[in-house]
């Protein structure tokens, strides 16, 4: 709305204020204080299932697949494009998670013991072909590749827009479609979300020792920009890479994952600049112009010979290794 406005007193062209309506959003929240449990039953308030008034709303009552916490504070009731509804409770529970926690200890023990090394970390670039290219400092490389199903669920997606679109706005059948279309492209968020929660736990929990360090690459920076004489070739091209950068890709939540997994397992995240870091070559520090089509990095001055995202990940590493350290000496001061 501020948006909105500021565009109308600049005299531009103001545009409709970005909104959800109510029928796409379903999010409601009640306080511990109004609501009932019995065993997995929840009882929830309507506010009108009293006798008096027009509506005489009986209140909700929800059966629990699993128990719920006890001491909670608040409850979010909230409803996916599935259908499907969900309980989120807010608890605050110390001896749980100290039993959590001893109960993780086991597990760990159960587990073979690998040897810890405090200098231990690892830098990951994150890439077009694979979802990160990771290097240690013992010189091994680690390929983890994102949600391959896209292309699936895009080409279902996008047959079931091409029919929605040739039907009446509001009629049955358009109705319908909008339903479908909403369950499949819910499904898609739900594995690509798993994906990126196994790669993101995998990293913080198993391959980094120390820290793990990554680029600081943005979804801006990836996307084509739309040009002035462009081919229908090309513009298709440029909607294929839009498209997978901004939705099939994931990286802003997948960064998001490794910053709260890595704070939970006690490991460090670094984000630096992975500027010129796919142009340089590792070995002699000498630049050269890689397109996006070649995967591979040849350099004839050196002979180095490598895949481009395991070039651009040992110069995330050595980037990372040769920055200057934190200042905590006295001996030498400002003048005053």
């Amino acid at each position: 709305m501020q948006g909105f406005f500021r565009r109308v007193a600049a005299g531009e062209k103001p545009g409709f204020p970005r909104f959800k309506p109510r029928h796409q959003f379903f999010t409601l929240c009640y306080p511990a204080m109004y609501l009932e449990v019995q065993g997995n039953t929840l009882i929830l308030p309507t506010g009108g299932g009293g006798n008096w008034g027009p509506k005489r709303s009986p209140n909700i009552v929800a059966r629990l697949t699993e128990d719920p916490p006890e001491h909670f504070h608040e409850v979010a009731v909230s409803r996916d494009a599935r259908g499907n509804y969900y309980c989120s409770f807010v608890y605050d529970d110390a001896e749980q998670q100290v039993s959590e926690r001893r109960q993780a200890h086991q597990k760990r023990k159960k587990r073979k013991p690998r040897p810890f090394r405090d200098e231990g970390i690892v830098a990951f670039d994150l890439g077009i072909k694979t979802l990160a290219t990771g290097y240690t400092d013992q010189g091994r490389f680690y390929h983890i590749g994102g949600f391959k199903g896209y292309r699936y669920y895009n080409k279902q997606l996008d047959k079931i827009r091409s029919k929605r679109d040739k039907c009446k706005k509001k009629s049955r059948q358009y109705i319908h479609l909008s339903k479908v279309y909403k369950r499949v492209a819910e499904k898609k968020r739900c594995k690509q979300r798993d994906y990126l929660h196994k790669a993101s736990h995998l990293i913080a929990g198993t391959l980094a020792e120390r820290a793990v360090v990554i680029g600081d690459l943005s979804q801006r920076q990836m996307v084509l920009k739309k040009q002035e004489h462009e081919t229908p070739k090309e513009r298709r091209k440029r909607q294929i890479r839009n498209r997978m950068v901004y939705n099939d890709w994931g990286l802003s939540g997948f960064v998001q994952m490794l910053a709260y997994k890595c704070l939970r397992f006690g490991k460090e995240l670094h984000i630096i600049s992975e500027r010129d870091t796919t142009k340089m070559c590792h070995v002699c520090q000498h630049k050269k112009d890689m397109p996006l089509w070649q995967r591979t990095y040849r350099y004839a001055n050196c002979g180095l010979v490598m895949d481009r995202d395991e070039n651009s990940a040992v110069n995330i590493s050595q980037r990372f290794l040769a920055r200057p350290g934190p200042h905590t000496d006295d001996s030498v001061r400002c003048a005053e």
